[in-house]
């Protein structure tokens, strides 16, 4: 690995944030200051902490970000959901894309805690 950019895990989070944005364009524009920016912030979260934990200097510091990521990622699930429950969002794979970001980056900080 030369950066955190060669990591699936990082490949998959922009990717995140990319559908992120696309979905919630089509939200109610009332939710601009709601769930738009909060979902948005999130999402945007993930690769950005994965990569300011791979600009610092130890391993521990590169795992206080990855565990942020994973913090920001329970967010964005919780939000998906509220999402579905007011008519939002009528599919579930985006949870199936967060989960699986999830586990990679556990995946990841137990490699790096070895």
């Amino acid at each position: 690995m030369k950066t955190h950019e060669d990591l699936s895990v990082y490949k998959k989070s922009l990717d995140l944030v990319e559908a992120i944005y696309k979905l919630t364009r089509d939200y109610p524009s009332d939710e601009k200051f709601g769930l738009i920016s909060q979902m948005r912030r999130c999402a945007v979260s993930v690769p950005s902490n994965i990569s300011e934990g791979f600009g610092r200097k130890s391993k521990k510091e590169i795992v206080q970000f990855l565990y942020i990521s994973s913090g920001s990622l329970s967010e964005l699930k919780t939000q998906v959901e509220i999402s579905k429950r007011l008519g939002f969002v009528s599919n579930s794979s985006l949870i199936v894309n967060i989960d699986e970001i999830k586990k990679m980056l556990f995946g990841l900080i137990k490699s790096l805690k070895q």
